[in-house]
């Protein structure tokens, strides 16, 4: 808001009309959406990121829009969801709806340098009473008595008809205020190219992240199916065998307990998974009724070592917010120059010429050639506080650019952690679930044999199924923070594959 009043007191003088395309310029362009997992209810009305414009398939003549589906599975594999987001996203849509609009008026500030050329004509009948103009019956006989030839009684009432052409014709040649601004739009137009590569970048992760959470919740319903149906063997046996009276009722309950208990697991996990799905439609444009399939398994490799020193070269020089703040320092540092230069002189040139036929008379052309200059004699309080403020202004931007730099080191060696935690918690949770495989299997042949009952059965059970939960976690975890540690390295969109490992 300063930046607006500060750029409408630095051009009121010598460029009005510069000044409604300019301000919009000078507003900052750094600041993105939220991070789509810190949400807890994700909503397009919060963050438009989780809202994209609907893309409607092919739909039969009797089909309503909301019946707008199709009946067979939607095959979606990882990057055909990023490529849906990065063109419906919504998000995404406003940031490049931005850039073209600052761009719109970077092109209307142009015209302060180019020549305004306008053409005007008119035709028209009127009527004219001199008496109200001051000329009346007294003054016309003075004005007789100095024209002999003047006719004795004028008319007060006359009629014309006029037809007149103009074509006119203006320039700034010089202005101080005017060519600083338009460096500083120049600027504007940059930062919000790379506020909308920022956003892109924004769709990748979230979109890529969602799809990930996506596979792990499928991953969850299938162990979970895979428990159900050994719950349900193992509960079918002791029945038989109850039935037989060769265990205990007790021993039956207790397989019944376990099975009704994974199959409300079952059913918390496709509950989760249908939601997650619908998210994810909606980030990329997809009708929420639509069935899709996730084609893509969830990824797994190590990622090639790599330094904070490297990482953080290789940030300063792709992240896209840290390019915007520069471009935004430049952008301040001419609008203080603008306001220095107000002190300068300001030169402009305009001409006209025009013609006019009066009762069908002869016509005669008449031109004009003005060259004006405009010099400020005493304005310098005005003058030093607003190029203080700008200069305040920019030192501000200074400090978040050095901030910046200090929090890109921060956000790759937490990455960069995270991503091997990441890495041993998967080798663990792996390993645990080999082991809990083995001891299930183990101690069915046990409870088979007769030689145990089935409650370290079920206990066994329990092991495995949290083993494959945490290794479903881990691995999710695990490619989220290397998503993470790409987007801090700002190469999220062109190398997510090689991240993930695909």
């Amino acid at each position: 808001m300063e930046v607006r009043k500060a750029l409408q007191s630095a051009f009121r003088p010598s460029a009005p009309a510069f000044l409604s395309a300019v301000t919009a310029l000078a507003l900052p362009l750094l600041f993105s959406a939220p991070n789509a997992i810190s949400q807890t209810n994700p909503s397009s009305v919060v963050n438009p990121y989780f809202g994209s414009v609907t893309v409607q398939p092919i739909r039969d003549s009797n089909q309503t829009d909301n019946q707008a589906v199709n009946d067979q599975p939607l095959k979606l594999s990882l990057d055909d969801a990023i490529a849906r987001g990065l063109k419906n996203n919504l998000g995404l849509i406003e940031a490049e709806s931005g850039e073209k609009t600052i761009a719109g008026e970077r092109k209307q500030a142009l015209q302060e340098f180019l020549p305004t050329i306008t053409l005007n004509g008119d035709t028209g009948y009127y009527q004219h009473n001199l008496a109200a103009l001051g000329f009346s019956p007294s003054v016309v006989a003075r004005f007789a008595k100095l024209l002999p030839n003047a006719p004795k009684n004028f008319p007060s009432i006359t009629r014309d008809d006029l037809t007149e052409g103009q074509i006119s014709m203006s320039q700034t040649l010089f202005s101080g205020p005017v060519f600083a601004a338009y460096k500083a739009s120049n600027a504007a137009v940059k930062s919000a190219y790379f506020a909308k590569m920022t956003a892109r970048g924004e769709v990748v992760q979230q979109v890529a992240t969602v799809y990930l959470r996506s596979i792990a919740a499928e991953s969850d319903v299938e162990n979970a199916k895979v428990l159900v149906a050994q719950d349900q063997l193992s509960f079918d046996h002791a029945h038989q065998e109850h039935l037989a009276g060769t265990i205990a009722n007790l021993e039956e309950l207790r397989a019944k307990v376990q099975l009704e208990n994974q199959q409300q697991l079952l059913i918390s996990d496709q509950n989760q998974l249908e939601k997650d799905l619908i998210l994810l439609k909606r980030e990329i444009g997809i009708n929420p009724g639509q069935q899709i399939e996730l084609t893509d398994p969830a990824p797994y490799s190590d990622l090639a070592e790599q330094t904070p020193e490297e990482l953080r070269a290789v940030a300063y020089k792709s992240r896209q917010d840290y390019q915007n703040l520069q471009n935004q320092l430049i952008e301040y540092k001419n609008i203080h120059a603008a306001y220095r230069s107000q002190r300068w002189p300001t030169l402009t040139f305009s001409s006209s010429w025009s013609t006019e036929t009066v009762n069908g008379a002869g016509t005669h052309g008449v031109f004009s050639a003005m060259g004006t200059l405009k010099l400020p004699i005493f304005r310098e309080a005005s003058l030093r506080g607003q190029s203080d403020a700008s200069l305040a202004q920019m030192d501000a931007v200074n400090a978040q650019l050095s901030d910046l730099r200090d929090h890109i080191d921060q956000q790759v060696r937490a990455a960069l952690l995270d991503v091997e935690a990441g890495r041993k918690l998967v080798e663990v949770a792996r390993s645990n679930v080999d082991l809990a495989t083995r001891a299930l299997s183990d101690e069915t042949d046990r409870v088979n044999a007769g030689v145990d009952d089935n409650l370290p059965l079920v206990t066994a059970q329990a092991t495995l199924a949290s083993a494959q939960t945490n290794l479903v976690e881990s691995l999710y975890q695990y490619n989220v923070s290397k998503l993470a540690l790409a987007r801090a390295a700002g190469v999220l969109e062109a190398e997510y594959r090689d991240y993930l490992g695909r």
